[in-house]
């Protein structure tokens, strides 16, 4: 039986009807980066004369948060009320809480719940406030939200409380959380799926299997929680951690016995990852044939070449990867950098330069196929090919995307060390047509220290005069000059500045 995972819309993400082909919907989604201002977007689909009804713009913002567009989701639900007037609700309030929190940080978020009216905080708001406070691993702060919902009667459902078992399995409090469950018991507050999630992580985390088999063995014999493929694989990580494989091992089969559940590219690819640790390399195998999806699936191809590589089955990795390639409608470099990083870590720079040349015969890699190798020879202190390696990748680069700051301080430290000005003139340039903020790139080449003797600089052509400075030079051979003239740090910044424009 050949299982293929659905791979459509994120979770509660549905269009309604009335945003069909040619909508707002659409307009939006062209915007391909996800800190672009759609305002104006938004302000001329009313200008077309076009409409936009309430229902219509929360379910954009509950579609732009599904995919991790927070900014997007975030102006939409401002524009809906600063500029179409719709009166905002306390779900409305709470969302924007939440997207605030996630885009602006804690601060901002404060700042808008405290100024926002008494009707508008209800649980909703506080649970946002409360999800900031555990995003942040804010535990006092977390505790006093927690608190203020216990004194106001809005701590009545398990939502609260598995924000703080959350939190408190991240950051180590083990301890508080069986008060939390004692409290949910004494309140009659059922625990639900999360609840159950979040108990059995804390309990492996805290590497304590025999409470976590315990609650395991409970939550199966209680008729009202359905345990999923999500606990089973928590559990067979907990039984990973301390080298129990046989018991891990038990915890798969569960898995594998309810196969709808691998209908989930997710569940798929946990399951192959979990007996990749295993170090059952037939039973990774098995279950890859088995239920492997179609080729359109690049992902799950991604997984079974990483799971291979981990056991050091590079010849089974490059097969899958060839199979996937010779089937694939669309290509997806992704899949190809696994194997790649696969090459790099094991030094095998020439298989890995093949096959990146082979592809590019006919396509345009990605930034981060060029980065994976710039990547190996950084550790592998061949830093010439780095270097033209980092140079390739800021070359293919979308705008937004930004080079390793590892590899690129690595670079230049060793352009630095050679005197190689034009190579470091040439990434400095690189970097500023990728879209790096000027001074972004005045702060990564501010702590160049070149040593005079290795330097080759026409300093008597581009030295400052004293009736004024002859700007023959490039920005950097004026830099240089200052650092070797001893001109102070912040002179040479302000120069710097005003010699790139």
């Amino acid at each position: 039986m050949k299982v293929v995972p659905f791979l459509g819309r994120p979770r509660h993400s549905k269009l309604p009807a009335e945003i069909q082909i040619s909508s707002l919907y659409d307009r939006i989604q062209a915007v391909r980066d996800p800190k672009a201002s759609i305002s104006p977007l938004l302000n001329q689909w009313i200008e077309e004369g076009q409409t936009v009804s309430k229902p219509q713009l929360q379910s954009l913002v509950r579609i732009m948060k599904d995919f991790r567009r927070f900014h997007h989701a975030l102006e939409i639900s401002q524009w809906m009320t600063d500029r179409r007037y719709f009166t905002l609700t306390p779900s409305d309030a709470a969302i924007r809480l939440d997207l605030i929190s996630m885009v602006h940080g804690r601060v901002q978020a404060e700042s808008y719940f405290n100024n926002i009216p008494n009707n508008l905080k209800t649980s909703s708001a506080y649970g946002a406030l409360l999800s900031g406070y555990v995003r942040e691993k804010s535990v006092e702060k977390a505790e006093a939200t927690m608190q203020k919902m216990r004194e106001m009667d809005f701590a009545t459902s398990s939502f609260p409380y598995n924000m703080l078992i959350n939190l408190y399995s991240q950051t180590g409090n083990h301890g508080k959380i069986e008060a939390l469950i004692q409290e949910m018991q004494s309140k009659a507050i059922p625990c639900d799926a999360f609840t159950v999630r979040n108990l059995m992580v804390a309990y492996v985390a805290a590497s304590d299997i025999s409470a976590m088999e315990k609650f395991l063995n409970r939550m199966e014999e209680d008729p009202h929680i359905s345990v999923d493929w999500n606990i089973y694989s928590v559990a067979a990580s907990g039984y990973l951690k301390v080298g129990l494989i046989d018991k891990a091992l038990e915890m798969l089969k569960k898995i594998e016995s309810n196969r709808p559940h691998l209908e989930r590219l997710s569940a798929f690819k946990f399951l192959l990852s979990l007996y990749a640790r295993t170090g059952h390399k037939q039973e990774l195998y098995r279950v890859w044939n088995l239920y492997k999806p179609s080729y359109e699936y690049p992902e799950a191809y991604s997984c079974m070449i990483t799971c291979l590589t981990k056991l050091d089955d590079i010849e089974g990795a490059e097969k899958i990867f060839q199979e996937w390639e010779c089937e694939c409608t669309m290509y997806d470099f992704r899949v190809l950098n696994r194997l790649l990083s696969a090459y790099c870590k094991r030094c095998l720079f020439d298989k890995a330069e093949s096959l990146v040349n082979k592809v590019i015969e006919e396509r345009m890699p990605y930034a981060s196929t060029w980065n994976i190798l710039a990547k190996g020879y950084v550790e592998d202190k061949q830093m010439p090919k780095a270097v033209e390696m980092l140079k390739k990748a800021i070359s293919v680069g979308r705008k937004g995307w930004r080079p390793n700051s590892i590899i690129l301080d690595a670079c230049i430290e060793y352009l630095e060390g050679q005197g190689n000005l034009e190579e470091i003139e040439e990434i400095a340039r690189l970097c500023k047509n990728l879209g790096i903020p000027d001074g972004d790139i005045h702060h990564r080449f501010s702590s160049l220290n070149f040593n005079k003797s290795v330097i080759d600089l026409p300093v008597t052509n581009i030295m400052p005069s004293a009736s004024g400075c002859n700007l023959s030079g490039s920005p950097l051979h004026w830099y240089c000059w200052f650092q070797l003239n001893n001109v102070t740090q912040m002179e040479k910044l302000v120069r710097f500045y005003e010699l790139s424009y």
